[in-house]
């Protein structure tokens, strides 16, 4: 544990943060989960959750969470699956 004043606030906002980042990461996950079992069950709902899907990819990519062309990579992989189940 650190003593100086600065460095005990920078490990706060630290371990903030990553809580954040991880519940944002989490969304993100279940969101296309949500997304993935709907398709597979051809529910009529798939395009609203494919909305969703994509609004939580973009969101952790313009945070960093992950890399723009994995968000990319992964919405059209969705957008494929959704055009084969319509």
């Amino acid at each position: 544990m650190p003593n100086i004043k600065s460095a005990i606030k920078r490990v706060a906002i630290n371990e903030e943060k990553n809580a954040q980042n991880s519940a944002t990461k989490s969304a993100m996950r279940t969101a296309v989960k949500k997304f993935e079992s709907a398709v597979e069950l051809n529910e009529d709902n798939a395009k609203d959750l494919f909305k969703n899907a994509v609004k939580h990819l973009d969101k952790a990519a313009t945070k960093g969470l992950i890399h723009k062309n994995t968000a990319n990579r992964q919405k059209a992989r969705l957008a494929k699956k959704l055009s084969k189940m319509a």
